[in-house]
């Protein structure tokens, strides 16, 4: 054995080793943990590039609100008698009546976002601060790298590395303090001139939160901007909920690729939309307005791209879009983009890149229980949340199945049924 091999044979001796690592903090991965430590004693560790707890911070305005039901929790689907439910933590926390009493329709994020937080104290798992920059296979296993030194070696990793926000390319070459994301309006706000034209590009929910955020801040002169022919709002009508089942899942396992591509597609507006009470409070907000100012404070103009935009020499903000007309140019003075979010990529080293198998569309291929197809696993492997959209569907990124994945992956994992995932009683037959 060389010096160098020698030096590496016993730097991974003393790293720490675990059972599994996960990747990201998120709901996924908090799940995975919760369901983890009441099956086995083996030890995981889950590394998330932030500083502390948190859940789309920059996101959490007064008043906006969840997409699923407060039972969708990080549990109580496959074991509601678990101490990690929601219901345990309002009562734990005592403002369970309070909670009740104010009759929301909708769980304000906050409180789902403060309910992340109280699990990930009683945990006890999550290493914050912890920018994973390399993941690569060895002898002994996954070897973890945070910030070029090696941090962790495991038997099996879980990716739960969730999304970042969209800059497009318009955005490039405008002034930083008046053309930004949603994610930095929260910051912005202070500064900002509650007279002038604004812009808030972007059609789904987060362009709808940001729209009701400077309606209530008292901006009286917003345009709303969308790339589809209306605001579409989720269809939550029961049917669609059956999308959300794993007999709808497992149902899908069996389908052709293209054939279940398209159904997923066909389904989007079940999930990508908005909530109609958000919809509802924008309008209402809209009308008060109206009858205070003699206009509507808020112009909606769905059908439009925004395709490129220019700094005007008067320091206004040109934006050209595309529509199914003719092209049309929108000057503002401030803009704030809600374009979307995409998936941030696992930090693989070049060696395990290679391995990783991909369909006709360069996309990982996904199982049906959420590990991913690659060469030389030799026993290791590898488990990926929120990448698998046209495998297991609308479920895949969303928060209504966070259980039933983390059991389904559990049940791989340790090659046994730990959780039963049962779904038989269904009027539906797909």
């Amino acid at each position: 054995m060389t010096i160098t091999e020698r030096g590496t044979h016993e730097q991974l001796r003393t790293t720490p080793r675990y059972h599994t690592v996960g990747i990201g903090a998120g709901p996924s991965n908090l799940s995975l943990a919760a369901l983890y430590k009441n099956v086995t004693s083996d030890r995981l560790a889950l590394f998330d590039s932030r500083p502390g707890t948190g859940w789309h911070t920059p996101l959490l305005y007064p008043g906006v609100r969840m997409q699923t039901g407060w039972m969708k929790d990080l549990v109580s689907l496959v074991d509601p008698r678990h101490e990690l439910t929601f219901l345990n933590y309002l009562v734990t926390s005592g403002r369970l009546y309070a909670l009740i009493n104010s009759q929301f329709d909708s769980l304000p994020r906050i409180e789902y976002e403060r309910y992340l937080t109280w699990a990930t104290e009683r945990l006890g798992v999550v290493n914050f601060g912890s920018q994973v920059d390399s993941i690569s296979i060895t002898d002994d296993g996954f070897e973890i790298s945070v910030d070029g030194v090696p941090a962790a070696v495991s038997e099996h990793l879980v990716l739960g590395l969730g999304t970042r926000a969209v800059r497009p390319a318009y955005l490039g070459g405008l002034p930083a303090e008046r053309a930004f994301i949603a994610d930095d309006l929260g910051q912005r706000l202070a500064t900002m001139d509650r007279s002038a034209p604004t812009a808030v590009v972007g059609g789904g929910q987060t362009g709808l939160e940001s729209v009701l955020r400077l309606l209530g801040a008292g901006f009286t002169d917003l345009r709303w901007i969308g790339r589809n022919q209306w605001f579409r709002s989720i269809d939550d009508s029961p049917m669609a909920n059956e999308l959300y089942r794993p007999s709808h899942i497992e149902y899908l396992q069996g389908l052709n690729r293209d054939t279940r591509r398209q159904m997923i597609d066909d389904s989007r507006y079940s999930g990508d939309a908005i909530t109609p009470g958000g919809l509802r409070a924008l309008y209402q907000a809209n009308y008060d307005g109206f009858l205070s100012l003699g206009q509507f404070p808020v112009t909606l103009l769905p059908g439009r791209d925004v395709r490129t935009s220019d700094l005007l020499s008067d320091g206004n903000i040109r934006l050209c879009c595309s529509t199914t007309a003719l092209p049309e140019e929108h000057v503002v003075r401030q803009l704030i983009v809600a374009a979307g979010r995409e998936h941030v990529a696992a930090p693989f080293d070049d060696d395990l890149r290679e391995r990783i198998e991909t369909d006709d569309d360069g996309q990982i291929l996904v199982e049906s229980d959420y590990s991913v197809r690659w060469k030389g696993m030799n026993g290791h492997k590898i488990f990926t949340f929120n990448a698998s959209r046209y495998s297991h569907g609308l479920t895949n990124a969303g928060l209504t199945q966070l259980p039933v994945r983390a059991a389904i992956v559990l049940n791989s994992m340790f090659e046994r049924e730990i959780y039963p995932i049962s779904d038989d009683v269904c009027a539906v037959h797909w």
